[in-house]
């Protein structure tokens, strides 16, 4: 018997924001809603809700609990969380789906990064006995790797601006984030090293955003969308936590969940790609296999709007959408997590 076909039928974000003073349910109830009324879908009929966050980033345990109102206490539901990005809890729904339970599912996700130090809350996603309790913070640790592949060669301080420029570009026609002043090639590389050699366009912007998905199965997502986004291959890879028993200059997870998910059968017209550093969107390019004439976050990307544990989601809701208005027929969207490109989920999504 073989896997269920699936699609993404319905999208919505919420424009990123820094320092905002919505509580996680005020940041997801419009985007729940809005996202039910584009697809025109009755919440009886959404057989399974699935929630990505992160409790540290709220400073309680079980703070996704209180997230659950902005679902509503009518009709009753089959819920469920996952304490990471929402892109691995679309991955959970999807797992669901494919049991033949439920025929559509409504996926969230939320995250107020400029809340806290968020340096220091995904500090705690590495080795909590030789990693953590140095603090070193993830703009450090991959500084670590940037150095690493600029002295392999793998990647150029150049190559690393024109990633931030083209970002820069293409997040001004994005609603959804805070792009900041474009700035030339050569004026991005006159910038000094904020962590070197890691300069303030090579990290991502914290913001503060939340978005939703709706997935849905064969004939309901054909009722559901006028062209879905059809999910045709999907894997997740871990690498070891252990910083030193691993490569720098490679992402062996990433390659291995791109072959897996089926990157390489035929051409990919647009790759989302979740790099929260310049240097990283270059190591997964490498490590996918894409080749020149992939567009790469079109949206521009985690560089210009990285909201913790929805940025990964954002990824999956830009690619649909490309789909769905007919600009691309194969799609790729992508979802890292932990120090160094540790965990890569890719997705390969497809129109009919």
């Amino acid at each position: 018997m073989g896997l269920r076909d699936i699609a993404i039928v319905g999208t919505a974000q919420r424009p990123s924001e820094i320092n905002s003073a919505c509580t996680s349910v005020e940041l997801l109830l419009p985007i729940i809603q809005e996202v039910v009324t584009k697809v025109g879908i009755e919440r009886q009929d959404i057989g399974f809700w699935c929630h990505g966050s992160c409790d540290y980033m709220s400073g309680q345990p079980f703070s996704f609990v209180a997230a659950v109102d902005a679902i509503g206490a009518w009709p009753p539901i089959i819920e469920s969380h996952v304490e990471a990005d929402g892109a691995f809890a679309l991955y959970e729904a999807w797992v669901k789906m494919q049991t033949g339970e439920v025929d559509v599912a409504l996926v969230f996700s939320n995250g107020k990064t400029t809340s806290g130090p968020i340096n220091r809350i995904l500090n705690l996603q590495t080795d909590p006995y030789m990693v953590a309790p140095l603090w070193p913070g993830f703009d450090v640790l991959s500084a670590l790797q940037a150095r690493a592949c600029l002295e392999a060669g793998v990647v150029t301080q150049r190559q690393m601006a024109e990633v931030a420029w083209r970002s820069q570009r293409d997040g001004k026609n994005n609603p959804f984030t805070l792009s900041g002043t474009e700035m030339s090639v050569d004026e991005l590389l006159s910038q000094p090293f904020t962590v070197d050699p890691l300069r303030a366009h090579d990290c991502a912007i914290p913001v503060d955003g939340a978005n939703a998905v709706i997935l849905a199965a064969g004939d309901a997502a054909r009722r559901l969308a006028q062209r879905p986004a059809w999910i045709r291959g999907i894997d997740h890879r871990i690498d070891t936590q252990r910083l030193g028993a691993r490569s720098m200059i490679e992402s062996s997870s990433a390659a291995i969940a791109a072959q897996i998910a089926g990157v390489g059968k035929d051409r990919i017209d647009v790759a989302e790609l979740h790099a929260p550093f310049t240097h990283q969107e270059l190591l997964l390019r490498q490590a996918m296999g894409l080749s020149e004439s992939t567009h790469i976050n079109p949206s521009g990307g985690a560089l210009v709007a990285n909201p913790a544990m929805a940025a990964g989601l954002a990824r999956f809701a830009e690619a649909a959408e490309s789909v769905f208005s007919g600009s691309a027929d194969r799609v790729l969207a992508h979802c890292t997590s932990g120090p160094l490109l540790q965990q890569n989920l890719v997705c390969v999504m497809e129109g009919e």
